[in-house]
Protein backbone atom coordinates (compact mmCIF):
# COMPACT_ATOMS: atom_id res chain seq x y z
CA UNK A 1 0.00 0.00 0.00
CA UNK A 2 1.19 3.47 -0.77
CA UNK A 3 1.75 6.12 1.80
CA UNK A 4 -1.29 7.85 0.75
CA UNK A 5 -4.10 5.36 1.53
CA UNK A 6 -6.90 6.50 -0.70
CA UNK A 7 -10.41 4.95 1.57
CA UNK A 8 -11.35 4.72 5.21
CA UNK A 9 -10.93 1.10 5.67
CA UNK A 10 -7.28 1.47 4.15
CA UNK A 11 -6.35 4.18 6.42
CA UNK A 12 -7.83 2.00 8.99
CA UNK A 13 -5.50 -0.72 8.46
CA UNK A 14 -2.56 1.40 7.13
CA UNK A 15 -2.69 3.41 10.97
CA UNK A 16 -2.86 0.60 13.22
CA UNK A 17 0.68 0.44 13.05
CA UNK A 18 1.97 2.55 15.87
CA UNK A 19 5.71 2.43 13.72
CA UNK A 20 4.21 4.03 10.67
CA UNK A 21 2.11 6.65 12.45
CA UNK A 22 4.98 7.90 14.15
CA UNK A 23 7.30 7.74 11.03
CA UNK A 24 4.49 10.07 9.39
CA UNK A 25 4.20 12.34 12.09
CA UNK A 26 8.10 12.92 12.16
CA UNK A 27 7.47 13.80 8.43
CA UNK A 28 4.96 16.34 9.10
CA UNK A 29 6.68 17.80 12.39
CA UNK A 30 10.23 17.97 11.27
CA UNK A 31 11.06 18.55 7.34
CA UNK A 32 13.71 16.21 7.39
CA UNK A 33 12.26 13.73 9.78
CA UNK A 34 14.88 13.95 12.21
CA UNK A 35 13.54 14.55 15.78
CA UNK A 36 14.86 17.73 16.78
CA UNK A 37 14.59 18.78 20.69
CA UNK A 38 11.84 21.48 21.26
CA UNK A 39 13.40 23.22 23.84
CA UNK A 40 17.45 23.48 22.84
CA UNK A 41 16.83 22.49 19.60
CA UNK A 42 19.48 20.20 19.58
CA UNK A 43 19.56 17.44 17.00
CA UNK A 44 21.19 14.82 19.37
CA UNK A 45 18.11 12.68 19.94
CA UNK A 46 18.23 9.59 21.86
CA UNK A 47 15.36 7.40 21.55
CA UNK A 48 13.05 5.33 24.35
CA UNK A 49 11.70 2.61 22.29
CA UNK A 50 9.69 0.89 25.30
CA UNK A 51 7.88 4.26 25.74
CA UNK A 52 8.14 5.69 21.78
CA UNK A 53 9.62 8.74 23.36
CA UNK A 54 12.70 10.83 22.57
CA UNK A 55 15.25 12.47 25.07
CA UNK A 56 17.72 15.14 24.20
CA UNK A 57 21.32 14.14 24.37
CA UNK A 58 22.48 17.39 25.95
CA UNK A 59 23.88 17.99 29.13
CA UNK A 60 22.47 20.60 29.92
CA UNK A 61 18.76 20.30 28.75
CA UNK A 62 17.67 15.94 28.90
CA UNK A 63 14.30 16.79 28.04
CA UNK A 64 11.99 13.93 26.99
CA UNK A 65 9.16 14.53 24.35
CA UNK A 66 6.87 12.39 21.81
CA UNK A 67 6.05 13.31 18.21
CA UNK A 68 2.90 14.92 19.40
CA UNK A 69 4.15 17.68 21.18
CA UNK A 70 3.90 20.74 19.93
CA UNK A 71 0.80 19.96 17.87
CA UNK A 72 -2.95 19.85 18.65
CA UNK A 73 -2.05 15.89 19.56
CA UNK A 74 -0.09 17.20 22.56
CA UNK A 75 -0.69 15.58 25.88
CA UNK A 76 -2.94 12.97 24.62
CA UNK A 77 -3.30 9.77 26.31
CA UNK A 78 -4.97 8.01 22.80
CA UNK A 79 -2.42 6.48 20.26
CA UNK A 80 -1.93 8.38 17.01
CA UNK A 81 -3.60 5.23 15.19
CA UNK A 82 -6.97 6.72 16.94
CA UNK A 83 -5.82 10.65 16.18
CA UNK A 84 -5.38 9.47 12.54
CA UNK A 85 -8.52 7.80 11.80
CA UNK A 86 -10.49 10.72 13.56
CA UNK A 87 -8.51 12.89 10.99
CA UNK A 88 -9.82 11.06 8.44
CA UNK A 89 -13.11 11.03 9.71
CA UNK A 90 -13.68 14.64 9.88
CA UNK A 91 -11.50 15.58 6.63
CA UNK A 92 -13.46 13.40 4.54
CA UNK A 93 -17.08 13.37 6.28
CA UNK A 94 -18.76 15.54 3.59
CA UNK A 95 -21.75 16.20 6.19
CA UNK A 96 -19.47 15.57 9.41
CA UNK A 97 -19.14 13.25 12.01
CA UNK A 98 -20.99 13.15 15.32
CA UNK A 99 -18.77 13.21 18.92
CA UNK A 100 -21.58 9.82 19.45
CA UNK A 101 -20.78 8.44 16.06
CA UNK A 102 -16.40 8.69 15.87
CA UNK A 103 -16.80 7.60 19.96
CA UNK A 104 -18.25 4.08 18.91
CA UNK A 105 -15.70 3.54 15.78
CA UNK A 106 -12.76 4.76 17.93
CA UNK A 107 -13.92 2.69 21.29
CA UNK A 108 -13.26 5.53 23.24
CA UNK A 109 -16.24 7.96 25.44
CA UNK A 110 -18.25 10.61 23.47
CA UNK A 111 -16.33 13.15 25.83
CA UNK A 112 -12.93 12.37 24.70
CA UNK A 113 -14.64 12.18 21.01
CA UNK A 114 -15.93 15.50 21.38
CA UNK A 115 -12.68 16.81 22.60
CA UNK A 116 -10.62 15.26 19.93
CA UNK A 117 -12.65 16.56 17.07
CA UNK A 118 -12.53 20.35 18.50
CA UNK A 119 -8.74 20.29 18.69
CA UNK A 120 -8.82 18.74 15.31
CA UNK A 121 -11.10 22.06 14.24
CA UNK A 122 -8.48 23.93 15.62
CA UNK A 123 -6.29 22.78 13.34
CA UNK A 124 -8.25 23.49 10.38
CA UNK A 125 -8.01 27.27 11.25
CA UNK A 126 -6.19 29.10 8.22
CA UNK A 127 -5.48 32.96 9.14
CA UNK A 128 -5.12 33.56 5.90
CA UNK A 129 -3.33 37.00 4.83
CA UNK A 130 -4.04 36.81 1.25
CA UNK A 131 -7.46 38.52 0.11
CA UNK A 132 -9.89 36.99 -2.28
CA UNK A 133 -10.34 38.88 -5.65
CA UNK A 134 -12.39 38.45 -8.43
CA UNK A 135 -16.39 38.12 -8.51
CA UNK A 136 -16.96 38.11 -4.21
CA UNK A 137 -20.46 37.00 -2.69
CA UNK A 138 -21.35 37.94 1.02
CA UNK A 139 -24.00 36.33 3.04
CA UNK A 140 -25.30 35.84 6.39
CA UNK A 141 -26.66 32.45 8.17
CA UNK A 142 -28.01 32.54 11.43
CA UNK A 143 -27.72 29.10 14.02
CA UNK A 144 -30.33 28.60 17.11
CA UNK A 145 -33.20 26.21 17.40
CA UNK A 146 -36.57 26.33 16.41
CA UNK A 147 -39.21 27.74 18.47
CA UNK A 148 -41.46 25.27 17.63
CA UNK A 149 -38.84 22.73 18.66
CA UNK A 150 -38.55 23.93 22.47
CA UNK A 151 -40.54 22.95 25.25
CA UNK A 152 -42.72 25.95 26.22
CA UNK A 153 -40.70 26.97 29.26
CA UNK A 154 -37.69 27.09 27.00
CA UNK A 155 -39.11 28.71 24.70
CA UNK A 156 -40.25 31.47 26.71
CA UNK A 157 -37.03 31.78 28.12
CA UNK A 158 -34.87 31.84 24.83
CA UNK A 159 -36.84 33.16 22.28
CA UNK A 160 -37.91 36.89 22.37
CA UNK A 161 -38.32 38.04 19.03
CA UNK A 162 -38.73 37.05 15.42
CA UNK A 163 -36.20 36.10 13.02
CA UNK A 164 -32.66 35.89 13.79
CA UNK A 165 -33.25 37.56 17.46
CA UNK A 166 -31.48 35.65 19.73
CA UNK A 167 -29.46 33.33 17.10
CA UNK A 168 -25.78 33.58 16.12
CA UNK A 169 -25.01 35.09 13.15
CA UNK A 170 -22.40 33.84 11.04
CA UNK A 171 -21.23 36.05 7.72
CA UNK A 172 -19.66 34.39 4.72
CA UNK A 173 -17.41 35.79 1.92
CA UNK A 174 -16.49 33.75 -0.74
CA UNK A 175 -14.17 33.86 -4.15
CA UNK A 176 -16.43 32.46 -6.63
CA UNK A 177 -15.53 29.32 -7.74
CA UNK A 178 -12.87 29.48 -5.14
CA UNK A 179 -12.40 29.80 -1.16
CA UNK A 180 -14.86 30.83 1.43
CA UNK A 181 -14.14 32.13 4.64
CA UNK A 182 -16.38 32.53 7.80
CA UNK A 183 -17.13 34.83 10.44
CA UNK A 184 -19.49 34.67 13.54
CA UNK A 185 -20.30 38.18 14.35
CA UNK A 186 -21.99 40.49 17.18
CA UNK A 187 -24.18 42.11 14.83
CA UNK A 188 -25.28 42.33 11.36
CA UNK A 189 -24.96 46.10 10.97
CA UNK A 190 -22.97 47.70 8.47
CA UNK A 191 -19.79 48.53 10.49
CA UNK A 192 -19.13 44.74 10.93
CA UNK A 193 -19.91 43.46 7.33
CA UNK A 194 -18.61 45.92 5.89
CA UNK A 195 -15.23 45.65 7.86
CA UNK A 196 -15.16 41.80 7.37
CA UNK A 197 -15.89 42.05 3.19
CA UNK A 198 -12.80 45.32 3.17
CA UNK A 199 -10.47 43.33 5.23
CA UNK A 200 -10.42 40.24 2.88
CA UNK A 201 -11.54 41.71 -0.34
CA UNK A 202 -8.84 42.86 -3.51
CA UNK A 203 -9.74 46.75 -3.78
CA UNK A 204 -11.92 46.71 -6.69
CA UNK A 205 -13.23 43.39 -6.94
CA UNK A 206 -16.47 42.86 -7.98
CA UNK A 207 -18.93 41.84 -4.50
CA UNK A 208 -21.77 40.53 -4.41
CA UNK A 209 -24.56 40.90 -2.07
CA UNK A 210 -28.15 41.09 -0.83
CA UNK A 211 -30.55 43.76 -0.51
CA UNK A 212 -29.35 44.30 2.97
CA UNK A 213 -28.39 47.33 4.08
CA UNK A 214 -25.60 46.66 6.00
CA UNK A 215 -23.57 46.21 2.84
CA UNK A 216 -24.41 49.55 1.70
CA UNK A 217 -21.54 52.07 1.16
CA UNK A 218 -19.77 49.34 -0.62
CA UNK A 219 -19.40 50.62 -3.75
CA UNK A 220 -16.68 53.54 -2.61
CA UNK A 221 -14.14 50.53 -2.74
CA UNK A 222 -15.51 47.68 -5.00
CA UNK A 223 -17.81 47.34 -7.84
CA UNK A 224 -20.76 46.56 -5.85
CA UNK A 225 -23.57 44.91 -7.10
CA UNK A 226 -26.79 43.76 -5.20
CA UNK A 227 -29.69 40.91 -5.55
CA UNK A 228 -33.43 41.96 -4.33
CA UNK A 229 -34.44 38.21 -2.88
CA UNK A 230 -38.55 39.49 -2.71
CA UNK A 231 -38.30 40.01 -6.59
CA UNK A 232 -35.41 38.18 -7.79
CA UNK A 233 -32.32 35.60 -7.09
CA UNK A 234 -30.69 35.82 -10.27
CA UNK A 235 -29.89 39.17 -12.55
CA UNK A 236 -27.56 37.90 -14.68
CA UNK A 237 -24.10 37.71 -13.15
CA UNK A 238 -25.56 38.88 -9.99
CA UNK A 239 -26.46 36.71 -7.18
CA UNK A 240 -25.07 34.87 -4.09
CA UNK A 241 -25.87 31.23 -4.74
CA UNK A 242 -22.89 30.56 -3.91
CA UNK A 243 -22.16 31.18 -0.83
CA UNK A 244 -25.77 30.53 0.00
CA UNK A 245 -24.63 26.87 -1.48
CA UNK A 246 -22.21 26.83 1.42
CA UNK A 247 -24.73 27.94 4.38
CA UNK A 248 -27.10 24.87 2.60
CA UNK A 249 -24.35 22.41 3.65
CA UNK A 250 -23.74 23.79 6.80
CA UNK A 251 -26.99 23.76 8.14
CA UNK A 252 -26.94 20.16 6.78
CA UNK A 253 -24.52 19.36 9.25
CA UNK A 254 -26.00 20.96 12.22
CA UNK A 255 -29.41 19.34 11.65
CA UNK A 256 -28.25 15.62 10.65
CA UNK A 257 -25.31 15.42 12.37
CA UNK A 258 -24.30 17.64 15.09
CA UNK A 259 -27.87 18.04 16.30
CA UNK A 260 -26.95 21.28 18.44
CA UNK A 261 -24.08 23.98 18.70
CA UNK A 262 -23.62 25.47 21.58
CA UNK A 263 -23.36 29.24 20.57
CA UNK A 264 -19.66 29.58 21.78
CA UNK A 265 -18.60 26.98 19.68
CA UNK A 266 -20.39 28.17 16.10
CA UNK A 267 -17.05 29.68 14.72
CA UNK A 268 -15.36 26.30 14.91
CA UNK A 269 -18.45 24.13 13.04
CA UNK A 270 -18.31 27.10 10.34
CA UNK A 271 -14.86 26.58 9.80
CA UNK A 272 -14.84 22.89 9.71
CA UNK A 273 -17.61 23.56 7.00
CA UNK A 274 -15.14 26.27 5.53
CA UNK A 275 -11.94 23.73 5.48
CA UNK A 276 -14.05 21.10 4.25
CA UNK A 277 -15.78 23.18 0.85
CA UNK A 278 -12.47 24.79 0.46
CA UNK A 279 -10.89 20.98 -0.15
CA UNK A 280 -13.29 19.74 -1.81
CA UNK A 281 -11.56 19.07 -5.22
CA UNK A 282 -8.98 16.50 -4.21
CA UNK A 283 -9.34 13.24 -3.38
CA UNK A 284 -9.76 12.11 0.37
CA UNK A 285 -6.03 11.09 0.78
CA UNK A 286 -4.73 14.03 -0.77
CA UNK A 287 -7.14 16.31 1.93
CA UNK A 288 -5.81 14.09 4.81
CA UNK A 289 -2.53 14.55 4.53
CA UNK A 290 -3.33 18.60 4.10
CA UNK A 291 -4.96 18.63 7.32
CA UNK A 292 -2.49 16.60 8.55
CA UNK A 293 0.19 18.64 7.52
CA UNK A 294 -1.81 21.97 9.42
CA UNK A 295 -1.27 20.36 13.13
CA UNK A 296 1.86 21.72 14.19
CA UNK A 297 2.15 25.14 16.22
CA UNK A 298 -1.36 24.48 17.46
CA UNK A 299 -2.66 23.67 20.76
CA UNK A 300 -6.47 23.83 22.41
CA UNK A 301 -6.89 22.61 26.40
CA UNK A 302 -10.24 21.44 27.60
CA UNK A 303 -10.20 24.70 29.76
CA UNK A 304 -9.84 26.94 26.59
CA UNK A 305 -11.98 24.98 24.86
CA UNK A 306 -14.91 25.18 27.64
CA UNK A 307 -13.57 28.62 28.66
CA UNK A 308 -13.56 27.45 31.98
CA UNK A 309 -12.45 30.01 34.65
CA UNK A 310 -10.65 29.41 38.31
CA UNK A 311 -14.32 29.66 39.61
CA UNK A 312 -14.80 26.67 37.46
CA UNK A 313 -17.78 28.57 35.52
CA UNK A 314 -18.15 27.77 31.99
CA UNK A 315 -17.74 31.03 29.79
CA UNK A 316 -19.37 31.67 26.33
CA UNK A 317 -16.76 32.60 24.18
Amino acid sequence: MSDTPKSLIQAVVYYSDLDRCEAKMSRVKWSDGKPECPVCGSKHIGRIASRRMYQCKDKDCRKQFSVKIGTIFEDSPLGLDKWFVAVWCIANAKNGISSHELGRALGITQKSAWFMLHRIREAMKTGSFRKLQGTIESDETFVGGKAENMHKAKREKKITGRGPVNKTAVQGIMQRGGEVRTFVVPNIEGMTLRTNVARNVEHGSKVYTDAATGYSGLARRFVHSTVDHVREYVRGDVHTNSIENVWSLFKRCIKGTWTHIAPFHVHRYAEEEAWRFNNRKIDDGARFDRLLSMVNGKRLTYRRLCAIDDCGFMGIK
